[in-house]
């Protein structure tokens, strides 16, 4: 797998819990990473992203009700 489209063809195709799964993983790899090079701009603009997409989600599901 190395495009985003297959990527996201994946994604699509995961249950919610697996899906939960990859975030649960992607978030470990990454905390691990920032742990062992604490200036590492790869861990840094995932975390950064990160709370980018949970705050959208937020809003998106305020905004829903």
């Amino acid at each position: 797998m190395n495009s985003s489209n297959q990527a996201w063809e994946h994604l699509g195709e995961l249950t919610e819990e697996d899906a939960m799964h990859v975030l649960t993983r992607l978030f470990s790899m990454y905390e691990e990473q920032e742990k062992r090079d604490p200036g590492n701009k790869a861990s840094a603009l995932f975390f950064r992203n990160l709370i980018t997409a949970l705050g959208q989600t937020s809003a998106c599901n305020l905004n829903r009700r």
